[in-house]
């Protein structure tokens, strides 16, 4: 969490990010840029689905409508703040020639999206009212 924090002031500082190291190959870069763009795309559809689920099943238990709604919601913020922060750790990494960094939240959105699907499973296998 702490490196989160410190790695937040250079979302915003490019040229810092840029200052560290040397200039790697460009097409690594621009792999690590369509990778974060990738991770965007899926936190635009998490957002999309979690309003989708809240407009458009106006039938469904509002407490299971809202849980899944914000579960949606929540997962699509964490994806958007971790794109952000895993573009600019590759970024430091590869210019410093270290090894990428690794991290556990690839798993941890699949399995919450993973949830999230078999409640919504179950939800409508019961019925909408519950």
């Amino acid at each position: 969490m702490i490196e989160f924090v410190r790695n937040a002031r250079l979302w915003f500082a490019p040229e810092e990010v840029r200052a560290d190291g040397d200039t790697p190959d460009y097409r690594f870069s621009l792999a690590n840029e369509r990778t974060f763009l990738a991770w965007l795309r899926t936190a635009l559809a998490l957002i999309g689905g979690g309003f989708a689920v809240d407009q458009f099943l106006p039938d469904l238990n509002r407490g299971w409508r809202i849980g899944l709604a914000l579960s949606l919601l929540g997962a699509g913020v964490l994806c958007a703040l971790r794109a952000v922060n895993h573009w600019v750790r590759c970024e430091r990494a590869m210019r410093r020639g270290e090894d990428l960094p690794v991290s556990r939240f690839p798993a941890l959105l699949s399995v919450t999206v993973a949830v999230v699907a078999i409640v919504m499973v179950v939800v409508v296998l019961a019925g909408w009212e519950g």
